[in-house]
């Protein structure tokens, strides 16, 4: 099933309800700072729950070093800065 955009699989218990579900994909995604992307639930010992998730994965911006300095883009540098990048010499892979 699925659930606020999460694959939820149930297996071994019968009578979960959906607020039950909701109210474990909140408790995780308040534990993690990443979204999750799918969540078994699973029968453990004494009643309680096991709770296996994934992640989706995380987000991440390309950093360059262009002129001496660690940049993704450099669509905040001036004229002069953009001027040193263009007239810099490119080496290639041959």
């Amino acid at each position: 099933m699925v659930v606020n955009g999460i694959n939820v699989t149930i297996s071994g218990i019968n009578d979960m309800s959906e607020q039950e579900v909701v109210a474990y994909i909140d408790m995780l995604q308040d534990e993690n700072q990443d979204e999750l992307s799918q969540l078994t639930i699973s029968p453990a010992e004494n009643g309680e729950v096991n709770l296996d998730y994934v992640l989706q994965p995380a987000r991440f911006e390309r950093i360059r070093r262009i002129t001496g300095y660690l940049v993704g883009t450099i669509d905040r540098w001036n004229n002069a800065k953009r001027a040193e990048e263009h007239d810099r010499v490119k080496h290639g892979l041959n």
